[in-house]
């Protein structure tokens, strides 16, 4: 009969041994679905402090990396083959899974639900998707500018409050730009002008304030030819052979497929351009070219690649 009394003891231990560890299992699962509130074009919204399931539909995913999350599902395929991820971000997104393209304004939503998200990036492109993807988990919403990378890259960051990472990181790419630019006016001359465009069924569209152009323009400061279309928003300006002709450029990036690279060497107006006839041209496949220089990354590869494409030219 005296034995009850212990028996209780041990039984009353027991319970209190469980309800403490349920309580600390608790605790630190409240403590890892801490959130944080912030402010994106839709207004507020909650995420987790620490978001580990990232699927970004925006086509920054880049730009996420950049400021310390990996993603886990990404429409930052490549804009001539959905299925891959264009070269210069292979190893960025390593592990990530292609769920669409950014510039499309619907996705797979089961594909997207299967990943198990704890936020979900998304453009206005996207906008009709809000209602479905918040559902799924918290959805922040982005305006994106297009034409100004750097201001893109500073909006993402000022949402997830990372504005002084950003700025170090672009603090770097200016200095590492500006010194690649430097060797380039050093080895092929101060005033040496530069021209990149894209071929695409018979007409040419000229990088000027965005993309490749603008690496080669405003990062590394290179100059301008004589005769460029001046681009006034997101469109590219387009020109004939004719008007490709008047661009005076002394060296020129040509960013096509292989089939609009043989139509251009056909033509007899190309072929009278000085700059052709000096061998003076690099030719660049269109994946992943043609949008390498509209991502932070892909810009960053790019100025580490030029030197290397204007030396293949003396060879």
């Amino acid at each position: 009969m005296k034995k009850k009394p212990m028996l209780k003891t041990v039984i009353f231990a027991c319970m209190a041994m469980i309800i403490f560890v349920g309580c600390s299992t608790n605790s630190t699962i409240k403590k890892e679905k801490k959130t944080i509130t912030l402010t994106d074009v839709r207004g507020k919204v909650e995420i987790p402090e620490k978001p580990e399931r990232i699927v970004d539909l925006s086509g920054n995913s880049d730009i996420l990396s950049i400021l310390g999350y990996k993603v886990t599902g990404t429409a930052n395929s490549d804009s001539y083959d959905y299925k891959k991820f264009p070269t210069y971000l292979e190893d960025t997104l390593k592990g990530s899974t292609i769920v669409g393209y950014s510039m499309q304004d619907t996705m797979d939503v089961e594909a997207i639900m299967n990943l198990n998200p704890d936020l979900i990036l998304i453009s206005t492109v996207q906008e009709k998707m809000y209602d479905q993807l918040s559902a799924i988990a918290p959805t922040v919403m982005i305006k994106l500018e297009a034409l100004n990378w750097k201001e893109d890259l500073k909006a993402i960051a000022k949402v997830f409050n990372k504005e002084e990472v950003a700025n170090t990181w672009l603090e770097n790419y200016a200095k590492k730009s500006k010194e690649v630019g430097n060797k380039i006016k050093k080895t092929y001359g101060t005033d040496t002008t530069y021209l990149s465009f894209l071929a695409s069924g018979g007409q040419f569209y000229v990088f000027d304030a965005a993309g490749f152009g603008s690496v080669l323009y405003e990062d590394m400061g290179l100059s301008k030819p004589e005769g460029m279309p001046k681009q006034s928003d997101i469109s590219l300006p387009v020109v004939t052979y004719e008007g490709l002709a008047k661009i005076k450029s002394e060296y020129i990036f040509v960013i096509a497929t292989e089939e609009d690279l043989k139509v251009l060497k056909g033509n007899v107006i190309w072929n009278n351009i000085p700059a052709v006839k000096e061998g003076k041209v690099i030719n660049l496949k269109a994946s992943p070219y043609f949008v390498q220089g509209y991502s932070s990354i892909g810009r960053q590869v790019l100025i580490n690649e030029i030197m290397g494409m204007l030396n293949e030219t003396k060879k």
